[in-house]
């Protein structure tokens, strides 16, 4: 009998993953000014082909150049032009040249949207983001004539990923970006047909979904990424997520993926919010001591038969296997690891017990300054170093196809930052 996690997995779509482990999606930053792939963001995704997961998940493709989730995503707001096709084209067949499959994480930032970017984002409603700093705009609601135009959006840059050989497309509905805004009754606050109830709340994201398939076909996989919980008080709770994922399974979804937490309450980097967590309680399992949000798929498993990808915290093949046997998970994603060893999958595949924890030791505030922890903004500062860390790692893997593991957090916090100013100032 073969690994748990060097099964095939069929989705209802027909499609199969040649094995149970997925490259998460993570921001790239490596696309040109105006949002066009490039040779760097072929090397990077070449390099995790080469490194053995069944799936690759893009990092977020933006429908409106107006709100970037970071500097430097690709963005396809309308029909691809000769050029951009190629670009998809050449960056699709690069991140399958292992056999593997390749979907497009498709997204809008909304309110998560820096002001470097846009002053004045547009979002489910009008509430700021509630972070030190300054960073993001008072957003202003999208009108009914926007959203259709969004829903629209969603359906091109679908269409334009499978055609140019993708193999498959995810709805980012999590983190706090745009459809998790509408989704969230602390930001929704909304008094017409997209606001108040959950059914309300939910038809963004289920109009997209029916969009999305209605120019991809029956046959092509169509995944979105949910949150489990914002683990906020007054926000997108649990109870609220699984009735959310019982009408996509009827809409034709191929695979959800649970995540949580927003910009506000990064739950999905493991780190500590402004404001305290609103805890969801669920049943506790032996994987979620490693796995963030183990526990909410497998409470799920219960009521949906749809396939579930877990992604967070996961470094152990034991857990990842654990999640697996028991039917919690159908897919394991992984995202910081692949950063530095980029054939992890293939390693856990041949036996590897253990992935590396990097971000332990990438906190920019030393142990003796320890008290400024808990200060806000800098809670917020210390986790963005830590992230731009990785960030590092991926514009160097693009650019010159390595690593550095002993590259400091503080040039990367320094170098990522000037990286965005410079490419907003050549849009």
């Amino acid at each position: 009998m073969s690994m748990p996690l060097a099964q095939e997995l069929s989705l209802p779509c027909g499609a199969v993953l040649k094995n149970r482990l997925s490259k998460a999606a993570m921001t790239e930053g490596l696309a040109t000014p105006d949002g066009r792939p490039t040779p760097e963001l072929e090397r990077l995704y070449g390099i995790w082909s080469d490194g053995g997961a069944g799936m690759l998940l893009s990092g977020n493709i933006i429908v409106d150049k107006d709100h970037l989730e970071r500097p430097g995503n690709v963005v396809i707001e309308q029909e691809p032009d000769a050029d951009m096709a190629k670009r998809l084209k050449s960056w699709a067949t690069a991140a399958t040249r292992n056999g593997n499959h390749f979907w497009a994480q498709i997204s809008h930032g909304g309110r998560q949207t820096q002001k470097l970017v846009n002053a004045n984002p547009k979002s489910s409603s009008d509430v700021t983001l509630a972070l030190p700093g300054g960073q993001f705009g008072k957003p202003s609601p999208l009108s009914k004539e926007e959203i259709t135009d969004l829903v629209n959006r969603w359906a091109i840059a679908s269409k334009a990923c499978k055609d140019a050989g993708f193999t498959g497309v995810q709805i980012h509905g999590a983190h706090g970006y745009l459809i998790s805004q509408f989704l969230s009754p602390r930001v929704n606050l909304r008094d017409d047909e997209y606001g108040g109830s959950l059914e309300n709340r939910a038809r963004f994201l289920l109009e997209i979904v029916a969009a999305v398939r209605a120019v991809v076909g029956p046959d092509f996989p169509i995944s979105v990424k949910l949150n489990s919980a914002d683990f906020q008080k007054g926000g997108f709770d649990f109870e609220d997520s699984l009735k959310v994922v019982q009408w996509l399974e009827k809409a034709s979804v191929d695979l959800i993926e649970i995540s949580g937490g927003t910009y506000e309450q990064p739950k999905l980097m493991g780190s500590e919010g402004v404001e305290p967590e609103d805890v969801q309680k669920v049943a506790p399992s032996t994987a979620a001591r490693e796995a963030y949000f183990i526990d909410f798929a497998n409470a799920m498993r219960d009521k949906v038969n749809v396939p579930l990808m877990v992604t967070g915290g996961f470094r152990s093949r034991a857990a990842m296997e654990q999640a697996i046997e028991s039917g919690a998970a159908d897919v394991v994603g992984l995202g910081r690891p692949l950063c530095v060893v980029t054939d992890a999958p293939q390693k856990l595949l041949g036996g590897m017990e253990v992935l590396p924890r990097f971000e332990d030791n990438l906190g920019l505030i030393p142990d003796w300054l320890g008290f400024l922890r808990g200060l806000q903004m800098m809670k917020v500062i210390n986790g963005f170093a830590g992230i731009y860390w990785f960030y590092q790692q991926i514009w160097l893997l693009g650019h010159e196809g390595r690593v550095d593991e002993n590259f400091p957090v503080f040039k990367a916090f320094r170098i990522v930052d000037a990286r965005n100013k410079a490419i907003m100032r050549a849009r």
